[in-house]
């Protein structure tokens, strides 16, 4: 486990947390000035524990190759890193990821990145290629004192610390990255501690997780995740959501819009409802409620899911927390705020809030 800051906000300081992030169906990309001035605008749902991105293809070169980004409090634990990954990948390529000096982040650890791809021998005793790097992050994250996994998945990577929003891109010079989708995030801490890894977003493979709220249910996600081999080390609720969707859609090959519908089931009586009309869909509800009964997330959220096809955003039944979503073209927009979202596209084609409980779900087109 990494040293942690314990630096907390005045506690008479409520909760907050701002989330914005857009794909651009087509595969465009675009430089990371967007999202640095989209999530900017929202300086007050933040105080200055947390930033971070994520972004989908930034190494086009590389997009074969596992990109694993890896923070470490000093330059020793370096060696052990690599013991690590040595256990299970080869390593194509290895470097410091750049970053700029900036007089409001103060004592940052070190940030590496590898290319890597799995080693055949060890391959044999692994389901396939994904199954391996989600073995190899939690025994790194659980054994490596001093380092953690930010990002492990192909042709993206995550950046995140503790600072503003407009610190933390020009640490880690965002603009000087092209994505197609982007996400950010900026932090309010309550009930968990402000440090550099408990910033969001929170990753494994090319699965991406923000989230603006509180998972009461964290106890019962985690003690379910882990259960199957995954490990909650960071010290935030947030981190059970990226895990869960994990598991239900690559390991469980789950359909998209029924993981979101396990981690956000609708009521009981709202499924009955339903039943009156749809009696298929109603019965499949309720499966889904009851067997994966322990991956249901309470509590007030909204959050954003990315991945190499696609971005997600979804909050709580009753919508105790804030999503606006946005398209222009061939881009989808959601955000914590419509200001966010006009920062950056003045005159959307359309604007709306989601339905609570309801994914907007945003595919890069077939065949980009």
């Amino acid at each position: 486990m990494m040293n942690i800051n314990r630096k907390y906000s005045d506690p008479r300081d409520t909760s907050g947390c701002g989330l914005v992030g857009f794909i651009n169906r087509d595969g465009q990309c675009v430089d990371g000035s967007y999202i640095k001035k989209s999530l900017c605008l929202m300086k007050d749902r933040g105080n200055g524990l947390g930033a971070g991105f994520a972004a989908y293809g930034i190494y086009p070169d590389l997009a074969d190759y596992y990109a694993i980004h890896i923070m470490m409090d000093d330059a020793d634990v370096k060696s052990k890193v690599e013991k690590v990954l040595s256990e299970f990948f080869l390593v194509h390529r290895e470097e410091e990821i750049p970053t700029r000096a900036n007089p409001f982040i103060k004592d940052p650890p070190i940030f590496w990145r590898y290319f890597v791809k799995p080693k055949k021998e060890v391959m044999l005793t692994f389901e396939g290629d994904d199954d391996l790097v989600v073995r190899a992050v939690m025994s790194m994250n659980n054994n490596v004192s001093g380092a953690y996994v930010i990002s492990s998945g192909k042709n993206m990577g995550a950046f995140k610390g503790v600072g503003e929003p407009g610190d933390i891109a020009d640490f880690f010079m965002i603009e000087d990255y092209r994505a197609y989708i982007w996400m950010g995030h900026t932090r309010f801490p309550t009930n968990t501690p402000g440090w550099w890894g408990g910033a969001h977003p929170f990753t494994i493979l090319d699965w991406s997780i923000v989230h603006n709220g509180e998972i009461t249910s964290y106890g019962t996600n985690r003690a379910f995740l882990e259960m199957f081999g995954y490990k909650c080390t960071l010290l935030t609720d947030t981190e059970v959501v990226a895990y869960a969707l994990d598991f239900l859609i690559r390991q469980h090959k789950m359909p998209l819009r029924a993981a979101f519908y396990v981690l956000a089931s609708p009521f009981w009586k709202d499924i009955d409802i339903e039943g009156i009309e749809n009696k298929d869909f109603a019965e499949a509800l309720k499966a889904m409620r009851i067997q994966y009964a322990p991956l249901l997330l309470n509590g007030p959220f909204a959050i954003l899911f990315g991945w190499k096809s696609g971005l997600v955003g979804f909050n709580d039944r009753i919508k105790l927390r804030p999503l606006f979503a946005g398209e222009k073209d061939e881009t989808l927009y959601m955000a914590s705020e419509e200001a966010t979202i006009r920062e950056i596209c003045e005159k959307p084609d359309r604007l709306w809030m989601p339905r609570a409980g309801e994914p907007v779900i945003g595919m890069v087109k077939e065949g980009v």
